[in-house]
């Protein structure tokens, strides 16, 4: 499409690009949003507030640890693998701060994946909680791992609660594995150690990677997408842009600095890490971090606490919190708005949701490659239910034919996206980076769209085989590579398949060796291999699997009668 297509169709207040000069990285639009918003409530967790401020304090002492009491240097990488806890942002930008690249683990990785991220990244320093620690023992000799950070529940509660919180947390109920990392630092010491030093600001560029995000592979293994400063710092501006649509007053949906935002999605995920972590810097607003989105219950009694006016989540969420019968006792007076992303919103839960709580909740898309937003329906009674909404700000999209002609508005093709969000590339790994980044900057996502003549954006089908399970993708090869190595299975093959709660599930067919091969065995090997939304929910043995001439599996087949 022609860059102008847009520009008489997004609704008042949305400008229709961003000035990429208005800060120089991340830890720019950071330290400014603590010096204006300093009084202000930045993070809640588990009974603690921390201001802008404080975490400005908190984030340099840990900057200062990693500058002072380490041989780290700028561009080293630190993994983070924590829940929604507070020691999160002060990590995450403690390492910014210090110059550091940031890569996201999932807490809830299996030993192998953890391995593959952790050599491939060549992470140097990790930052995980307690309960995670036997996973990091078994891991960490095969890495080049120098420095552990251990954080514990109750490291930022005053010192009595703190203690009473980590005894039952452990003793209790028994959720920290017992391990032996002797050579790992309490959250709480480096805190203490840090506080002590003058924190060397470091000279870092809109075009130096801040974050290496994994994403699945179309071949198997993670790939690290190498997210700039300048990436995240113009799609924080591009969400700032999206949430300056005018209300009804004729003033923005949302107001600088007033917004309390729950955020119960995985920040290491990277729609709430842009969202929630870097997003409400910008605009100086309150995040309430959900540690245990899981705990309904414990998730509802949480949010009775709070007047809050926004709210991320994804179909799965949705659907939990509204069959839970507290969910209608609370106050949805102040709520005006709720953001889907992540996974196709189902028509029914939209209308249920906003029948219930009277905000209506708006659909987006971006992938891991787009930091992530790359388009978004406009709020309130602008939005268009089974669409994406419009690019963001300063983005352009287009759709393509197999041989990479632009087709017209109304014909289906692959999706592509250009704009400053989109990544510098896949870390070492120049050939998976040519096969969807064009000379122009063009991204493919292999998504299949279609681009109405009033600008809305359809995805309408998937090119690749990827499967998205509760916001996650899901590559079939990587289940199928390692399924394959079991012993007894001579040939597998896995699809998505529809599920009401999660959106897709995972189905694994297996044909077995001579000797069978039994689907709880199958069951158990998958669970010690997989990260629980990656296990399959479906396991079915079978003789055989449809295939091309040159043996090529078709799961398109296998779809098909599913």
């Amino acid at each position: 499409m022609q860059p102008d297509f847009w520009n008489d169709k997004r609704p008042a207040g949305v400008p229709l690009d961003i000035d990429m000069t208005a800060f120089t990285s991340v830890v720019d639009v950071f330290e400014r949003s603590c010096k204006k918003f300093a009084d202000r409530p930045a993070f809640s967790n588990l009974g603690i507030t921390l201001t802008y401020a404080q975490l400005d304090r908190y984030s340099a002492a840990f900057a200062g640890y990693l500058q002072q009491h380490t041989t780290l240097v700028p561009g080293d990488r630190v993994a983070v693998q924590m829940p929604n806890v507070l020691q999160y942002p002060i990590a995450v930008f403690g390492a910014l701060r210090a110059g550091l690249v940031v890569v996201n683990t999932n807490p809830l990785y299996t030993s192998r994946e953890m391995r593959h991220q952790f050599k491939s990244a060549g992470i140097r320093a990790l930052v995980f909680l307690n309960m995670f620690g036997q996973r990091v023992q078994e891991v960490v000799a095969d890495t080049e791992i120098d420095y552990l950070i251990e954080a514990k529940m109750g490291d930022l509660m005053p010192t009595l609660k703190g203690w009473v919180t980590n005894l039952v947390v452990d003793k209790v109920k028994k959720l920290v594995p017992s391990y032996h990392l002797p050579q790992a630092i309490p959250f709480k010491t480096v805190l203490e150690q840090g506080a002590g030093h003058t924190l060397q600001p470091q000279q870092v560029r809109l075009d130096d990677i801040a974050v290496l995000q994994y994403t699945g592979g179309t071949t198997g293994l993670p790939k690290g997408a190498m997210l700039t400063h300048g990436n995240l710092v113009a799609n924080m501006q591009q969400i700032r842009g999206c949430l300056s649509q005018h209300a009804e007053d004729g003033l923005p949906l949302l107001k600088e600095g007033q917004e309390i935002m729950v955020a119960p999605l995985p920040l290491y995920h990277i729609y709430a890490f842009t969202a929630n972590c870097m997003c409400m810097m910008v605009t100086g607003n309150h995040n309430i971090l959900i540690t245990n989105p899981r705990d309904i219950k414990g998730f509802i009694k949480e949010l009775k606490n709070w007047r809050f006016s926004a709210f991320l989540g994804l179909n799965t969420l949705f659907v939990a919190l509204m069959d839970h019968p507290d969910f209608k006792t609370l106050d949805f007076s102040s709520l005006k708005l709720t953001n889907s992303g992540g996974t196709a919103l189902v028509k029914a839960t939209a209308e249920r949701w906003e029948k219930l709580t009277g905000c209506r909740i708006v659909e987006g898309y971006g992938l891991t490659e787009t930091s992530p937003v790359a388009s978004a329906n406009p709020y309130g009674g602008h939005a268009r239910l089974g669409t994406v909404g419009m690019p963001v700000p300063g983005t352009l999209m287009k759709v393509i034919n197999d041989d990479g002609a632009e087709l017209g508005l109304g014909e289906r093709g692959e999706l592509c996206v250009k704009g400053p969000q989109v990544m510098k590339g896949y870390w070492k790994n120049p050939e998976a980076t040519a096969e969807v980044l064009d000379a122009e900057g063009w991204f493919k996502t292999g998504d299949i769209a279609v681009i109405d003549p009033d600008g809305f954006v359809r995805i309408v089908d998937r090119k690749k085989d990827l499967i998205i399970v509760s916001g996650f993708n899901v590559y079939p090869n990587e289940i199928e590579d390692i399924v394959m190595a079991h012993p007894k299975v001579a040939n597998c093959a896995v699809i998505g398949v529809p599920d009401e709660r999660t959106g897709e599930a995972v189905k694994l067919f297996v044909v077995p060796r001579a000797g069978g091969v039994s689907v709880e065995e199958l069951k158990a090997y998958c669970k010690d291999n997989f990260t629980g939304y990656k296990v399959p929910k479906q396991i079915v043995v079978r003789d055989s699997l449809p295939m091309t001439p040159v043996g090529k599996i078709l799961r398109r087949e296998l779809r098909d009668t599913a």
